[in-house]
């Protein structure tokens, strides 16, 4: 079964988008490459049962198991040494990364207290998107009464465009809630 937001890219967004910038090749239509999604958890250091849960939430919010990343360098002043667990991260590509953006779009974002839209300022220059989120109760997967902290994290969504033009003008399309 194909996902419902990649059916509406190959449909309608990449004939709007040849239009809109005039592409030569269909290939040269930017989409959506990947979607990085981080929790990162400096609190870990002292309780380290707060990875466990993190690891648990962001697993059931993508369908995706995440890796736990590990501390580079010792830090004195924050209590952290080399090898520590201090957040995880998933990359999501394919179906599940259309699925998870679906899901984010049409139903975590309207979950937020006072939504008026996603910044038009999160750019990169190089056609990346990131967004912050600051809880993951938002999320219709994660049970209220299970939650022992609240924990925000990062999405990351890298996509083929060029310019930060091309790339607002594909999320538009595909139907991420930007400000007026």
């Amino acid at each position: 079964m194909v996902p419902r937001l990649k059916e509406l890219y190959r449909k309608s967004v990449v004939p709007a988008l040849i239009k809109e910038f005039g592409y030569k090749n269909v290939m040269a239509v930017p989409r959506l490459e990947k979607i990085t999604v981080n929790i990162g958890l400096g609190e870990a250091t002292q309780n380290p049962k707060l990875m466990d849960g993190a690891v648990n939430e962001l697993a059931l919010i993508t369908g995706q198991r995440p890796v736990v990343t590990k501390a580079r360098k010792s830090v004195a002043a924050f209590k952290l040494r080399a090898g520590m667990s201090i957040g995880c991260m998933v990359t999501l590509r394919g179906d599940r990364m259309y699925e998870f953006f679906d899901r984010l779009v049409n139903v975590a974002l309207p979950r937020v207290r006072d939504f008026r839209g996603v910044s038009t300022k999160s750019f990169d220059g190089r056609g990346n998107y990131t967004l912050g989120i600051r809880d993951q109760l938002i999320f219709p997967e994660i049970d209220y009464n299970k939650v022992e902290k609240l924990k925000g994290m990062n999405i990351c969504i890298t996509t083929t465009a060029k310019t930060d033009a091309e790339a607002l003008s594909l999320l538009r399309h595909l139907g991420m809630p930007f400000r007026q």
